[in-house]
């Protein structure tokens, strides 16, 4: 990277120009190599991406190897393949080494493809070499890049609009690319000084204005300012404190145990404007003592300011899956010297504070608006959920809003649709007439699948907008011969719980 943040305009230009010429998009690089070798990339295997480029000397060949790989190339094959910017103009990027005859790679610039509400498209990335590029453990100071964490959170973000977006331990900035599509004004922080740089390099690269960085540690870049959304990919993971184990900048905060999480929640109260979101991916520890959601809610009621809260804890680990996790993400392979050494440094520190697991999830918090309900939710979701979440999260909180508004009687008088991707399925025992078991499947959001008893399926059932609900429950409770009151007392409660999950519509 250049010594000043903000990166050489003209060679942005230049190199942009040339990318798009060279056809250096997300589906081409995948074509080029094949889906087994775009796989075993992800695996950080790098050998039949390789072979499937090694009778290729064209421009995007070129490219694939040089910034996507993380492989040297010739300073006459890369300039034959950046005509404007040329070798040269990597490198007052900071993107290469020049020798003599030779281009070496500093850091990588991959395609990136991304979809939301706005519609689609790509973005061009950089960030430092991984381990299969280097061919050994990270740096400390290494700035990742896209992976796994930060798509799942890209999806997660809200798409309604907002005025001003702080993302919280930006790395490479793509989530401030991602929130910038939602919002005129994004400012992104790092305790990474080279973090920044990237953010700067990778919004300049793709056209993006509007993202200001400022250094330092959690809130205090920001300290007496408001923003409408927060969102982080904090460096959560929970690291050992002991000498010998390697701190990364990228994931590692200097925080014990789950601390950082705890300081992420019980502060950002303090940088939201009254009905601002925060969201953010974290860990928490489940203790002999404590079960980790009722921790989570512990942190939340800590907050200066009133949060809703919704958690959802998509998986557990066990203290010791967690440490090898995390050993490996590092670089350090079973078998290596330091492996061993690493594993134990993590069983004792979770022995220490009685540490049984650890769970992983999305944390969406909100400073709860004057005069509404308080959200608490607080639940586990393990089964596979299929696409960016984005939307759903943002319908859900805007019909908690409305039932909010919404007494029983009031309810009662609205009508509902039954959400779009949402099926029925019914179970019967051989020979009987009458099904044992009625379940709704929800195609989208979280994929929930949800038991329901008769009354609850044919109120569902009838949903179509054109009776209000009171009406419909009313000839449910006649059809069954129940009391309509009673029916109404048990099912209205449950119908705000399917209008929430998106199961149902409100008209």
């Amino acid at each position: 990277m250049s010594d000043s943040r903000h990166p050489d305009p003209s060679s942005i230009v230049a190199l942009r120009a040339d990318l798009a010429a060279a056809g250096y998009t997300a589906d081409a690089v995948r074509a080029a190599w094949g889906a087994i070798a775009d796989d075993a990339i992800g695996r950080g295997l790098l050998a039949p991406a390789r072979r499937g480029l090694a009778d290729r000397a064209d421009a995007l060949a070129v490219l694939c190897r040089l910034l996507f790989l993380g492989d040297p190339a010739s300073v006459t094959d890369v300039d034959a393949a950046l005509p404007t910017a040329g070798a040269a103009g990597l490198e007052r990027l900071g993107l290469v080494r020049l020798g003599a005859d030779t281009v070496t790679p500093t850091a990588l610039l991959r395609p990136q493809g991304y979809a939301d509400a706005g519609g689609s498209g790509q973005w061009w990335i950089v960030s430092d070499l991984d381990e299969a590029a280097l061919g050994g453990a990270l740096p400390t100071g290494h700035v990742l890049g896209v992976g796994g964490a930060s798509l799942t959170l890209a999806g997660l973000q809200l798409d309604t609009p907002a005025q001003r977006v702080l993302d919280l331990g930006t790395g490479c900035g793509i989530q401030a690319l991602r929130a910038r599509r939602s919002a005129p004004r994004v400012v992104a922080t790092d305790v990474s000084e080279r973090a920044l740089q990237f953010t700067l390099l990778n919004a300049a690269l793709n056209d993006v204005d509007g993202v200001e960085v400022r250094h330092g540690s959690l809130f205090e870049p920001v300290a007496g300012e408001e923003f409408d959304r927060v969102v982080s990919n904090p460096p959560f993971v929970i690291t050992p404190r002991v000498a010998g184990v390697p701190e990364y900048e990228y994931r590692d905060a200097g925080f014990a145990g789950d601390d950082l999480v705890a300081a992420f929640v019980s502060g950002v109260g303090d940088v939201l404007a009254p009905g601002g979101t925060a969201q953010l991916l974290g860990n928490w520890e489940y203790r002999e003592d404590a079960d980790g959601l009722e921790r989570v809610r512990a942190w939340v009621a800590a907050s200066a300011h009133p949060l809703d809260a919704w958690i959802v804890e998509r998986e557990r680990l066990d203290p010791l899956a967690y440490a090898e996790l995390w050993v490996r993400d590092g670089g350090t392979t079973p078998g290596s010297p330091d492996y061993a050494r690493l594993i134990d440094a993590w069983l004792a520190d979770f022995a220490e504070r009685g540490v049984t697991s650890v769970g992983f999830g999305y944390l969406l918090l909100r400073r709860t608006p004057i005069g509404m309900p308080s959200l608490a939710r607080y639940e586990r979701v393990t089964q596979p959920v299929g696409g960016a979440l984005g939307t759903h999260l943002g319908e859900a909180l805007a019909a908690w809003d409305r039932l909010g508004l919404l007494d029983d009687d009031a309810l009662a008088d609205t009508t509902v649709i039954v959400g779009p991707d949402v099926t029925e399925a019914r179970h019967h025992r051989p020979g009987s007439e009458e099904p044992s078991v009625i379940e709704l499947h929800q195609g989208g959001g979280f994929g929930r699948v949800l038991n329901v008893d008769p009354a609850l399926a044919a109120l569902v059932g009838a949903s179509d907008g054109d009776l209000p609900l009171g009406v419909l429950i009313d000839a449910i409770a006649d059809l069954l011969e129940v009391d309509a009151g009673a029916l109404r007392a048990d099912l209205l409660p449950r119908v705000r719980e399917l209008v929430f999950t998106g199961f149902l519509r409100l008209v």
